[in-house]
């Protein structure tokens, strides 16, 4: 299958491109040996704000329908220094104009429009506190899918730190509809995010828009099922290793796994 991809259509050519990885640097060692979290892991690609090297950005909900975003540019000595900020104000109940205040740190390197203009490349203001807290990002990338096929946009799996901030995942047919991409995380009142170059801000992955059956197996189909059980785990036994720190594990899964790919990479051959 093939996804076509096009920039950010405020900042072109901006950002990391999507990528897959099935490492999480929390997660214990030995989930490397753990073939089936490391396949949800890499499911779909992960997606990158905007950003430069050298650019960082806060995005902080203040509560009563108050948000900052803020612009960072790292010095010659590594420290980000902050260049501008932008306040979002929304009306009570949601209904109304939002008003946007920019506060330069110094000596202006841009005008107020163009500020706004750096800021609405990050963030889409317009779902912005639906529901309240909620933190609408855009991300570096969009994607086209082929006919008949959705996009999923989500918060990192397996991303196991704490506090972590709730995502609302969306479903898009991107088969047809230009959606650019964007992630919607709710922040608590006080809570804020920091995007960088090189962390991922969400993950994208592709699913068919066909309609699923679902019906009971016959006896006939469960015998089957429950003499494949019983030879996997036989031949997963037989496999069993043992890790340098003490972990037992077995390879099984993963060089089946593999098997399955390349027999039908080479037609059945």
């Amino acid at each position: 299958m093939e996804v076509r991809t096009f920039s950010n259509l405020r900042r072109p050519g901006v950002g990391l491109p999507p990528r897959r990885e099935s490492s999480r640097p929390l997660l214990p060692q030995h989930a490397r040996h753990c073939p089936v979290l490391e396949a949800g892991s890499t499911l779909g690609y992960m997606v990158y704000a905007p950003l430069e090297p050298k650019e960082s950005v806060f995005v902080e909900h203040e509560g009563d329908g108050r948000y900052k975003f803020v612009y960072y540019l790292r010095t010659q000595e590594g420290r980000p220094t902050p260049i501008f900020q932008v306040t979002m104000s929304l009306s009570v109940g949601g209904v109304g104009m939002m008003k946007e205040e920019v506060a330069f740190v110094g000596a202006p390197m841009l005008s107020r429009e163009a500020a706004l203009a750096v800021m609405r490349a990050f963030l889409v203001p317009e779902d912005m506190g639906t529901p309240a807290g909620a933190v609408a990002l855009r991300a570096a990338t969009n994607f086209q899918t082929p006919a008949g096929w959705d996009t999923v946009y989500t918060s990192i799996l397996n991303m196991i730190e704490r506090p972590v901030a709730p995502m609302l995942a969306v479903r898009v047919e991107t088969d047809w509809y230009a959606h650019e991409t964007e992630f919607r995380y709710v922040l608590q009142a006080g809570e804020g995010m920091t995007l960088e170059h090189s962390l991922p801000i969400g993950q994208v992955f592709f699913v068919p828009r066909e309609p699923i059956t679902m019906r009971a197996c016959t006896e006939a189909e469960l015998e089957t099922i429950e003499a494949s059980r019983k030879e996997f785990h036989h031949q997963k036994g037989a496999l069993t290793q043992q890790t340098p720190y003490g972990l037992s594990y077995s390879p099984h899964y993963l060089r089946q796994s593999r098997a399955q790919k390349d027999s039908g990479s080479d037609g059945g051959r």
